[in-house]
């Protein structure tokens, strides 16, 4: 699956390099309250500065981003795309967090991403990193509208779809839209809040 094969239709438009601080924005305030990123940070400053990093040097130039006006915001990897982090990408990731944060923080940090990646799958599929919308807009139907588009495509390729939930109060609108749980939830440390892996099969058109 290509961009091309994605149909974003009304309202949404994919974000360009200007947009990657808006997206970022958006995201970390949607992920403000999320129970792993808490546990992750401890401070909005470190979910805030994680956001707008994964938006400006990994999921717009190389992913597929788009937005719903100032409201709400995904981000994405398609099959074939790059998403772990360079040498440069983690000293975006741990010096500010360091500063902000802790080093416990950027430990954490680490560790998760090692977990994530091992847990992985490597058959293809479209990775969503992250959806988003922000407290004012939440719970009028946005995330439906948002993830929709990108589904659609994974239905028309025959393609699967693939994320981690981070919060427990999202598992019903994942379910809703065809996601299932896959292998077992992720705790990059002991007792830390679970990232559910979740997979979508295509369904026919």
């Amino acid at each position: 699956m290509q961009a091309g094969n994605i149909e974003l239709g009304e309202a949404l438009v994919r974000a360009g390099p200007g947009d990657a601080r808006r997206i970022g924005d958006i995201t970390a305030e949607a992920f403000r309250n999320d129970p792993f990123n808490l546990w992750l940070f401890g401070k909005f400053a470190g979910i805030r500065n994680l956001f707008h990093l994964q938006a400006r040097r990994i999921y717009v130039p190389r992913g597929y981003s788009y937005s719903l006006g100032d409201e709400g915001a995904c981000m994405w990897m398609l099959p074939g795309g790059e998403a772990s982090f360079s040498l440069r990408d983690y000293a975006a990731f741990a010096l500010p967090t360091l500063f902000r944060c802790g080093p416990g923080a950027v430990a954490r940090g680490i560790r998760t991403g090692d977990a994530m990646a091992q847990c992985h799958p490597a058959f293809d599929h479209a990775y969503l990193f992250s959806i988003g919308l922000r407290p004012a807009a939440q719970g009028k139907g946005l995330g439906r509208k948002l993830i929709r588009p990108v589904l659609d495509a994974c239905d028309r390729m025959q393609l699967p779809a693939y994320l981690e939930n981070s919060n427990p109060a999202n598992t019903g609108f994942y379910t809703s839209c065809g996601f299932e749980p896959f292998g077992v939830p992720i705790h990059p440390e002991p007792g830390s809040p679970p990232l559910v892996p979740m997979v979508r099969q295509p369904r026919r058109t």
